[in-house]
Order: C-alpha cells, then sequence, then structure tokens
C-alpha cells in the first residue's frame, strides 16, 4: 500500500482561502484535497487506490491534517465518486450492513450527494459515501472518503470533540481537486 511518509502539509491561511469560496459559516469545517500528493503515483494524474489525498479539519482552535484516499479504491462499473463540491456530514454508524461487533463511529451523509459512477455517469442520493477508516493493504473504498488506519481514532475523536464544542449537528466538507 502506498502511504506518504507524512501527513498533509498545507497551511492554514491556504486551507481557509479554499473553504472562503464555498461561503462556508460555520466554525467547524472539513477540507478534502484530491490529488495532494502529486508525486505518488502515475505522474500528473489522481490515482485510486492510494492514500495520496489528504483531508484537514478546521476549527476556530483547531488545524489538523490526514492521509486521505478521496477516490474509490479501484475501477469497476457503477462504483461511485464523490463530486466535487460542498457536502454535509454527521456522526452515526459505519456499516450497517454489518455484524455489530464490526461496526464504528464515523461521519455518514447528512444530505443527499451526487457521484459520478464509473461507466454510468451522475446520480444523485443517500448512498453511504461515509468518511471512515481506510485499511493498510487497501483504502478500503467503494467511493467513501477514507483515513488512513493509523490516523483514524485522531480524526473520529478531534471531529467528534469539535462539533460538540460548537453545538454543531453537522458538518461541512468541501472537496476540491488538485
Amino acid at each position: 500500500m502506498i502511504v506518504p511518509k507524512t501527513s498533509p502539509t498545507q497551511s492554514q491561511v491556504d486551507t481557509l482561502a479554499l473553504l472562503a469560496k464555498y461561503e462556508i459559516k460555520t466554525k467547524v469545517a472539513i477540507l478534502g484535497v484530491r490529488g495532494h500528493y502529486s508525486e505518488m503515483g502515475e505522474s500528473g494524474k489522481n490515482d485510486r487506490g492510494i492514500y495520496d489525498d489528504a483531508i484537514f479539519i478546521l476549527a476556530p482552535d483547531c488545524y489538523l491534517s490526514f492521509n486521505a484516499n478521496c477516490d474509490p479504491g479501484k475501477f469497476k462499473k457503477g462504483i461511485a465518486t464523490l463530486n466535487t463540491g460542498i457536502w454535509y456530514y454527521k456522526v452515526g454508524m459505519h456499516g450497517l450492513n454489518k455484524p455489530s461487533s464490526l461496526r464504528y463511529r464515523a461521519l455518514i451523509q447528512a444530505e443527499k450527494f451526487t457521484v459520478t459512477r464509473d461507466g454510468l455517469g451522475e446520480d444523485t442520493g443517500y448512498f453511504g459515501i461515509n468518511i471512515h477508516k481506510g485499511g493498510y493493504a487497501t483504502v478500503s473504498s467503494l467511493g467513501c472518503q477514507t483515513i488512513h488506519p493509523d490516523q483514524w481514532v485522531s480524526f473520529i475523536e478531534t471531529i467528534k470533540a469539535q462539533l460538540e464544542k460548537h453545538d454543531q449537528r453537522t458538518v461541512p466538507y468541501v472537496l476540491v481537486e488538485v
């Protein structure tokens, strides 16, 4: 599995500038950057199946970065890729169709999302495009946004604490492409 040696680096000023384009009004927000590590994988291309993307949490007293995958793990007809733009998530359970021992807290869709399905085009609805823990051998994504497993606990605990602290039930997730 290809993983960067360090957490993503991007200044808080640059993150604020990207979020400002979307007129985010909440105190807590998340930014996903596809292709953040342009030197990874195939040159000049946003690859699937590697942690070459970045996710940033931004709040008044918090700015953290995480190695992420913002793409499906592979190409296959019908697999969804979340479109760039602004989407809203809430804390919920990931893996509802799995045995209860395999379910865990994650960010789940708080609204309908628009995705582009391989070979089929755009589709809008509730698809379970969550932000959840990825894997060591795979990014564990059929369209979800995934965080490297070594950073997962920090991500989910931070976002839960920040949402509670700032009395937010949902969090905007802005997804951009480099």
